[in-house]
């Protein structure tokens, strides 16, 4: 075995023992407080590994219908508590010797991690196991793991709009870096870039954990409320219904401008598109522009840039350049 290959192998069994404490530990439910609960979440929502090792476990666990027998030590009420910490690893021990042996039998019915992505000007439809419906814009990666246990998603990169089946035992978590956003049934956007993080609430409520470097900021959002998280700060912007609607433009493959400064409509064609704009200085920058215009139509949009606005173009390369006519 190489050293790769070996230290792959000791991340595996890591994640199996831990996994396997925590399922042993919950099932003490005098000892099990709302402080362990988050702590487990936290864990949970690290990585999809930790999630799929859990359920699998957790399963397994059922299947084999060894609780009554594990626990039979805890029947002796002079047994002293301060055994468990020992009790516990010995049962986690034995939780992971059961899955190895049920491994296989288990894995037939266990959630595993999804990966869905787009590229660059693609979007994709897709439908998850418990029902909900996610659409995923342009150039972005998202991973899923859903079943009866759990249902969270990882926003790696892009933009993706989300329509949760309700279940309120098992709510929906989205993750992107340290952000989280939790929900039972609605339907919102989550836009993911390398220094901002914006959520959208369509229909239905959310609660937003910013997860700033700082300190954690959480905000309640409702329909028609926005949140948009820097790496130090999280801002609560008012967004009409309408303009919702038109930054949901994408999913027609339309992109919907309404007095939107030419700095925006620019940096949102070059989100879709190989061909790039480039608008040279910061007067040109402020000017506004209103239509709808095909997400990967740049041409359509520079004639009305220069025609409308009176704006010259220069092309070099894959590159527009944009700046103040004569």
């Amino acid at each position: 075995m190489s050293e790769a290959s070996r230290a792959n192998s000791v991340g595996a069994e890591d994640i199996e023992a831990r996994a396997a404490a925590w399922i042993v530990a919950r099932r003490d439910r005098d000892g099990w407080s709302e402080e362990n609960q988050r702590e487990l979440d936290a864990w949970l929502a690290q990585s999809p590994t930790n999630m799929v090792a859990y359920l699998r476990l957790d399963a397994t666990w059922h299947r084999a219908d060894w609780l009554g027998v594990l626990r039979r030590p805890d029947i002796n009420p002079e047994t002293p508590r301060r055994s468990l910490p020992r009790f516990t690893k010995i049962v986690a021990a034995s939780v992971v010797a059961i899955a190895l042996g049920l491994g296989a039998y288990a894995a037939l019915s266990i959630p595993r991690e999804q990966t869905f992505a787009t590229p660059l000007g693609a979007h994709k439809a897709v439908t998850l196991a418990d029902g909900s419906q996610v659409e995923l814009n342009t150039d972005t990666v998202l991973r899923t793991v859903v079943g009866a246990h759990g249902r969270t998603a990882w926003l790696d990169r892009g933009e993706a709009y989300f329509q949760i089946a309700h279940d309120p035992d098992h709510p929906f978590v989205v993750m992107a870096g340290d952000r989280r956003v939790t929900v039972l049934g609605t339907k919102f956007l989550v836009r993911s870039e390398t220094d901002q993080f914006e959520v959208a609430v369509v229909e239905g409520r959310v609660r937003f954990d910013a997860g700033n470097r700082r300190q954690s900021q959480i905000a309640l959002l409702n329909a028609g409320d926005v949140a948009i998280a820097t790496p130090t700060k999280m801002f609560l912007p008012k967004k009409s219904i309408r303009a919702l609607t038109n930054e949901l433009g994408w999913r027609r493959g339309l992109l919907i401008f309404d007095n939107t400064t030419l700095a925006d409509a620019t940096n949102q064609f070059n989100r879709y598109n190989d061909k790039k704009l480039l608008v040279v200085d910061a007067a040109t920058e402020r000017l506004t522009i209103g239509g709808t215009f095909q997400a990967n139509n740049v041409e359509a949009f520079t004639r009305v840039v220069q025609e409308a606005l009176g704006l010259r173009l220069i092309k070099r390369g894959d590159v527009t350049v944009i700046s103040a006519g004569p």
